[in-house]
């Protein structure tokens, strides 16, 4: 491997593994997630490093690896439920609630709002990044934040 690409993963790492974490809502998806990524990548090291634009290659990757994963996950049968465990050592910025309520959108919808809201990205490069029209992007946002307002109000009527 090339010293750029190990310079590229120790300066870059823990964001990537952040922006997992958002993704997947799960430590050990977003860890599994980042080091794919990072396989891919490396493969690719000598082609991506050229367009000067490495972290949006994994970006992409990891989103287009995370809504893959779902939809394997979602027509595989569980024999069993596994207990659901919090993990508080990664930090979020703002409403922990919030971002705790996106992990329950679908993986499509909550990739664009990861991307849209913690990114700060534009619909275009959303577009590009997951494969889809950016009047998609915007639908999928639309109905992501209609959700996520609907289980806010829910929320608060039941705090009251």
């Amino acid at each position: 491997m090339d010293d750029t690409f190990h310079d590229f993963v120790r300066a870059r790492g823990g964001a990537l593994y952040r922006y997992a974490y958002v993704l997947t809502g799960d430590a050990d998806d977003a860890a599994d997630l980042v080091q794919e990524a990072l396989l891919r990548l490396g493969d690719a090291w000598h082609r991506v490093v050229r367009r000067d634009d490495p972290e949006g290659y994994v970006r992409t990757i990891m989103a287009r690896q995370h809504i893959s994963w779902w939809r394997r996950r979602r027509r595989e049968r569980l024999t069993a439920e596994a207990p659901e465990i919090a993990y508080t050592d990664v930090r979020l910025d703002g409403d922990t609630g919030l971002w705790a309520e996106v992990t329950g959108l679908p993986p499509k919808q909550r990739a664009v709002l990861v991307l849209r809201y913690y990114e700060d990205l534009p619909d275009a490069e959303i577009a590009r990044i997951l494969g889809i029209s950016p009047g998609t992007v915007r639908s999928q946002a639309a109905r992501a934040l209609d959700k996520l307002r609907v289980r806010r109000r829910t929320t608060d009527m039941e705090e009251v």
